[in-house]
């Protein structure tokens, strides 16, 4: 596969003010603004969706990850058609303070990604605006602004993004939230609905050279495949407790990171980063079982550790039930 090039297009009031924004901001007020991009990234958001999904209210878990998910496969199909270089790749004056891959060549655009649209700026709008559709809480309300607002405004801040690139991706979330779960209003078979986003996502394998687009059908297919494997075998249940609660998201945060490196062990570290279609599919395949096992098959440990518990409460009660019977026989 040729070498990406990317296509360079721009206002000159973006790069002016992202100049300006860059001189006048003291360094310190910087990093602080910068550490706001994190309510956009993966693992922030693998987590909340774990913690909705295993702890608080599965069902709330299902309608949050399909939009997260779905947003995660429109943007890099978006990105790979308009193949946007990255600010700072073209204005020197444009300096990049929070790269996505810090490790890479700032200037390998195949590891930096594209840039038009925001991924970071689209994921936070779906995110939080899921969140505050589906739980209907005026603090939700201001927070899907509030935090959107900050992602945003971050990436434009460090030289990742042009502002259109922040506008484009607040309209795709907003987008994302209102169409999806429309159309699994209307359509009321759930194999419609899958074949449906499936089917919207697969022309991206013709032409998207970004690893996020692979990452994100990946993940999609996961998701949709282990929902109802836990809904017919596994059926586990929320929990109230705070301890269990925090328990299941490290526990599913260390399985997901655990998976993610075992099952690149099998592969050399330079086909996995190379932009070849067996690199991506390889890709595809790492995180459709990832997210199948913490979706369905990690929750079976659930009803175990339900059980113990349930068993030493239970030993508990015999306990004190002999200890009363003994005080009653001595009295």
């Amino acid at each position: 596969m040729p070498d990406i090039v990317g296509n360079v297009f721009y206002f000159n009031w973006e790069v002016q003010l992202m100049e300006w924004l860059q001189s006048v901001l003291p360094g310190w007020l910087i990093n602080v603004i910068s550490q706001f991009s994190a309510f956009g990234e993966q693992l922030p958001l693998v987590a909340i969706l774990g913690f909705l999904y295993w702890s608080l209210d599965k069902e709330f878990g299902k309608y949050v990850g399909v939009n997260i998910l779905v947003v995660n496969i429109w943007n890099p199909m978006v990105k790979n058609i308009f193949v946007r270089r990255r600010p700072y790749f073209d204005n020197p004056g444009i300096k990049i303070l929070r790269p996505v891959e810090p490790d890479a060549d700032l200037y390998d655009i195949s590891a930096q990604g594209f840039s038009f649209p925001s991924g970071h700026s689209a994921n936070a709008v779906t995110a939080y605006g899921s969140i505050s559709r589906y739980a209907k809480k005026r603090w939700l309300r201001v927070l899907a602004i509030v935090l959107p607002l900050l992602v945003g405004f971050s990436r434009v801040v460090v030289g990742a993004h042009y502002p259109t690139d922040v506008l484009c991706g607040w309209g795709l979330g907003v987008l994302v939230i209102f169409v999806v779960p429309l159309l699994q209003k209307v359509i009321k078979k759930r194999w419609m609905f899958n074949g449906l986003m499936l089917l919207i996502a697969l022309p991206g394998f013709f032409y998207c050279k970004s690893t996020d687009y692979y990452s994100g059908v990946g993940m999609l297919i996961g998701f949709l495949a282990a929902l109802p494997v836990e809904e017919k075998y596994v059926k586990f249940e929320n929990t109230k407790s705070w301890v269990r609660r925090i328990l299941r998201v490290i526990g599913g945060g260390a399985i997901y990171l655990g998976l993610n490196t075992v099952l690149k062990l099998p592969f050399s570290s330079e086909f996995l980063a190379s932009p070849t279609m067996g690199a991506f599919l390889i890709r595809t395949l790492r995180y459709a079982i990832i997210i199948f096992v913490v979706i369905a098959i990690y929750p079976m440990l659930f009803k175990y550790t339900a059980r113990i518990g349930k068993a030493r409460k239970d030993t508990g009660s015999e306990d004190a039930q002999a200890k009363e019977g003994t005080k009653t026989t001595a009295d």
